[in-house]
Order: C-alpha cells, then sequence, then structure tokens
C-alpha cells in the first residue's frame, strides 16, 4: 500500500480508506470486508449489529454539546466493482488494491480503485473513531452489495434506526446534492442453440474491440460512450451481411452497472477470401473509431489469425442472434421531460456471452419513472424472446422521490453557499442510490447524498481528486455541526 497515499490530508481518513483498500470486497462476497467493520467497531467498544443479510449498524452517541440534535444515519456501502484492464494480472479475491499518488488524484495499478463507496466508508470510520469532531447521535449504516443489486438496502428491515436524517456518502460531484435517483431492473436472456463442426478450408481470427472508456452505466450514460458488445455487433452483423462468415464464440463485458469496454469473438471466413474479410473489417473499423474518436479515444479494433476452433454457431441463430443484439436498445431512451438534463431511461447491454452450445445477455434497465423501466424492460425482453430466449426479470429496485422543501436540503445548500460562495447543483441523478429502497422502510426520513469527486467509476480508470476530498471532509464535518435541535 501507498505510502504516499497515507500522508495526505485528511489523514484520518485516506489511512482508513487505505486500511479497508487492503481488504478483497467484491459484492456478494462481502465475508471479510463484514468482519472487519465488525471488528472495527469492537475495537472501538461502539454498539455494533449485523442484520440477517451482512448490513453493519454501529451506533455512537452525540458529543458534548451536541446531545439535543437530531439523530443522523450516515450510510455507504462496503462492496466495490471489481474491473481490471486485460493485461493487469491481479486477483481480486485475495489482492488488496494497489493505490498511486498522480498530481491531484488517487489512482489504481490497471484495476478500480475502490473510492465508490470506500471513501464514504472510510469517512464514517473516521468520524466513529473520533475523539475531537462536533456531532449529534451517530448511526453508521454499512449495508452490502449495492453494487449488484442492492440486495443490502432490499433486505434492510424497519425500525433499526431511530435517526429521521439520513447523509448517504455515494455521490461523485463535490458540487452535487443529491436528492432524488432513478430506479431500475436486471433484464436477463438466456438460451442454448445448436453448434455444428467448422467449415473446413477456413482461417479463424480474433477479433477484439478493446480500450473504450467505459464507466458507470447510470452516472456516465449520458456521455454517449461506446458500448463493446454494439460496435463488435454492428462488426459481425455488418461483415456477415456481406460475406460468409462463421462465428465461434463471443465475449463480453461483465458487470451489469458498468459500460463495457471490451469484447472478443471467434470469426472464421473461406480462406480463399482472407484478403477482402480483413480489407472490410479494417474499413469498418475505421468508422467506428472515427464516429467514437471524442468519447472513447483509445478505443482499438484488433484483428488476428487464430487456431481454428471445432464447432461454429448454426447460421440460423447467428443471423438472429445478431440481429437481436443490434436491435436491443443501449444508452439513453428518454431524457426527463421535467428536469434538465436528468436522463430519465436507459439500458446499458451489459454482458454477452455465446459459447458452448449456450448464450446469455444482461441488461440493467434504469429509469426514474417506474412505469417507464418496466415498458423499457418489455421492449428489450420482446427483442430476446423472438432469439427464443428465456427471459427474467430480477433485482428490481424502485426510485427515490425528490423532496426539494427538505430541511436538510436547505442546511446543506445555504452552507455550500457559505463555504464555497456558488451554489449547490441539487439534482437527481440516474444512478441507482440506496435512499429510495431505505427510504421504503423509513418513509419519514430526510435524505441527501453528497461526496467527492471520483472520476472513471467501475472502470479500471476509477480515480479520486485529493483536494476534493478534503473540500468535501470539510463541509460533512460543518454538516453535523448544523444539524438542527430534536422539535
Amino acid at each position: 500500500m501507498s505510502t504516499a497515499v497515507r500522508n495526505l490530508e485528511p489523514r484520518a481518513v485516506w489511512n482508513n480508506f487505505a486500511d479497508l483498500n487492503a481488504v478483497p470486497r467484491p459484492s456478494k462476497k462481502e465475508e471479510r470486508v463484514i468482519k472487519f467493520i465488525q471488528d472495527f467497531g469492537a475495537k472501538l467498544n461502539l454498539p455494533t449489529y449485523t442484520d440477517e443479510v451482512g448490513n453493519i449498524i454501529i451506533k455512537k452517541p452525540a458529543t458534548k454539546g451536541m446531545e439535543d440534535r437530531v439523530t443522523v444515519v450516515l450510510q455507504s456501502h462496503l462492496d466495490m466493482v471489481h474491473q481490471k484492464n486485460n493485461d493487469t494480472d491481479f486477483d481480486f479475491d485475495k489482492q488488496g488494491i494497489e493505490m498511486y499518488v498522480e498530481d491531484d488524484w488517487v489512482k489504481a495499478k490497471g484495476t478500480t480503485l475502490g473510492a465508490d463507496n470506500g471513501l464514504g466508508v472510510a469517512s464514517i470510520m473516521t468520524l466513529l473513531a473520533s475523539t475531537d469532531i462536533a456531532h449529534p447521535a451517530i448511526e453508521a449504516l454499512f449495508t452490502i452489495d449495492e453494487e449488484t443489486g442492492m440486495t443490502g438496502a432490499l433486505y434492510l428491515k424497519g425500525g433499526l434506526l431511530d435517526a429521521k436524517i439520513m447523509l448517504n456518502l455515494d455521490t461523485e460531484d463535490d458540487d452535487e446534492l443529491t436528492i432524488g435517483c432513478a430506479g431500475g431492473i436486471d433484464v436477463t436472456g438466456e438460451g442454448d442453440y445448436r453448434e455444428q463442426a467448422a467449415p473446413a478450408g477456413h482461417t479463424a481470427y480474433t477479433l477484439q474491440v478493446k480500450g473504450l472508456t467505459g464507466g458507470h452505466s447510470g452516472m456516465d450514460i449520458y456521455k454517449g460512450r461506446g458500448n463493446a458488445n454494439k460496435l463488435i455487433n454492428r462488426l459481425l452483423y455488418r461483415t456477415n451481411e456481406k460475406m460468409d462468415i462463421s462465428i465461434s464464440s463471443i465475449d463480453g463485458g461483465s458487470l451489469r452497472n458498468a459500460i463495457p469496454r471490451e469484447s472478443t469473438a471467434i470469426v472464421l471466413t473461406d480462406a480463399k477470401n482472407t484478403a477482402a474479410f480483413e480489407a472490410f473489417i479494417k474499413a469498418e473499423a475505421a468508422i467506428i473509431i472515427t464516429e467514437n474518436a471524442t468519447t472513447d479515444p483509445n478505443l482499438e479494433v484488433v484483428l488476428e489469425k487464430t487456431e481454428a476452433p471445432a464447432k461454429v454457431l448454426n447460421k440460423s441463430f447467428q443471423d438472429r442472434l445478431l440481429r437481436a443484439i443490434y436491435a436491443i436498445p443501449n444508452g439513453i431512451y428518454r431524457m426527463s421531460p421535467d428536469i434538465e438534463h436528468l436522463v430519465q431511461t436507459s439500458n446499458n447491454l451489459a454482458r454477452v456471452l455465446v459459447k458452448d452450445n449456450d448464450y446469455q445477455i444482461l441488461c440493467l434497465t434504469r429509469s426514474s419513472v417506474d412505469t417507464e423501466k418496466f415498458e423499457t424492460a418489455e421492449t428489450i425482453q420482446s427483442v430476446m424472446q423472438l432469439l427464443g430466449a428465456r427471459v427474467v426479470f430480477d433485482g428490481e429496485y424502485p426510485g427515490w422521490t425528490p423532496r426539494p422543501s427538505s430541511p436538510i436540503v436547505k442546511v446543506m445548500a445555504d452552507l455550500y453557499r457559505e463555504r464555497f460562495n456558488e451554489e449547490p447543483n441539487v439534482n437527481a441523478c440516474h444512478a441507482g442510490l440506496e435512499c429510495g429502497i431505505l427510504g421504503t422502510n423509513y418513509p419519514e426520513m430526510e435524505m441527501i447524498s453528497f461526496g467527492p469527486n471520483i472520476r472513471g467509476a467501475h472502470s479500471p480508470d476509477e480515480r479520486a481528486q485529493i483536494s476534493s476530498v478534503q473540500k468535501y471532509w470539510g463541509f460533512l464535518l460543518e454538516t453535523l455541526e448544523r444539524i438542527p435541535k430534536v422539535n
């Protein structure tokens, strides 16, 4: 772990972040980080409760003079997105994140950094351990599995929290005060197909689309970044329409909430036609590289000869698959007609895996309007069913309805103006935050989400801005000092 990171200010926050980042914590495999937080609470002799699914609540009394203030929930999630570059040798199940400092940023070596939501967790740890920071009574809520289903928030029972205000420390722009978010639903299509023997006299190629910018499939979807699954399918579709090819496998993307950065296909063409095949792919690749030059400047399309596989997709399924993937909507589906610049509904074509007689297509559909969320999911379902897929809707979670007149919004907006002499961006976001789910069991709780500048979340380009963490930390501390008194 980099000593340089531990020496950054605020030192206690960065040291807690470094300790946390030494613990592997992939979604749905949070056992080690749960124990880490349990041990942390026990060492502080604070009441520490773990619920049935692994959420942890640690309670700390108010500091002297703050006993008459409203109790506050400080909430962050323990899991992180595990993504790495193809050329990075790293085992997320065994290794801690390798961090380094570059200019005003903390980065990781070829992997996601875990600032989402590790900096929120580290901030709460710092407050729990502090002896000189003024604060009201705190209920620290550490949830699990936010990134791949929000199951921690979904299964948190009512009655466990007494607080009237929740500060969710899980946004990625330090000028934003988020007061609403989109809901989401996972759409999964699965099926099988009949393989056939690879044709004789054909040459096999590995076709790769890689180097895309990627990013968060909610927060970054408005940026129009390329989707590796859509781009490789476009290449395959157009080539399939132009000449005789056989596809053996497709493997693209990974997590539903990450815009796919890479995809690989094994393709065969007649050995007599290799020159025309290579020239066509090269020409089509040049077009998509030009189209995506602004959003994805490092996009590459690589075509290399490889050992011929024994089996390929049958022609009928190959044609239907390419058309279905082409037809699945990706990116912005509709902008909000009510809130300027807010993406209302979107879909991320997150994962395409076609291999050994089985296929799987994974999407994450988001919307701040539940009816439109299901309408979009049903559109995708219809396309997948035309392919013959078995389609499942899963992991559905509600959005978070904004309350712009909430007292905590006024307190924090006024404080932001005072501290920074500018207007905060009070908004709703297109990402899925846990506030909407938690609010179903705590409907009277006032909620607001904020955090430091984090860029490239859910990708190996993830980085946290050092100066912004300092700005956010000071803002958090003064917010706690201004929590209103109990009526």
